[in-house]
């Protein structure tokens, strides 16, 4: 059972706390680098990317494209700042296009 507190929380911190009390931390970072993906690579990487997972510190992109996969590859560095900057912290370290 949950504990209850008499002073007041806002909305913000009742769901931080929430989040750490029920580990729930790498499915929500898992979530957010899926929808960081899609903000930053926009509709026309978006229409042949298939799946997006992040196991630990490494975001696994399948593509239908093996020309887009070429050529996201040669800028891998790149995207993965960009994620950790939309991210708002260093949670990807590596990318592995398939």
């Amino acid at each position: 059972m949950a504990k209850r507190y008499n002073s007041h929380l806002n909305m913000g911190e009742a769901l931080n706390e929430f989040i750490q009390k029920n580990n729930l931390q790498k499915g929500i970072d898992k979530v957010d680098a899926r929808d960081a993906w899609a903000k930053l690579m926009g509709n026309g990487v978006n229409n042949y990317t298939t799946n997006v997972e992040l196991k630990n510190t490494t975001l696994f992109v399948s593509l239908s494209s093996s020309v887009l996969r070429q050529e996201l590859s040669m800028g891998t560095s790149k995207i993965i700042k960009m994620l950790n900057e939309e991210l708002g912290k260093d949670l990807v370290k590596k990318i592995v296009l398939r």
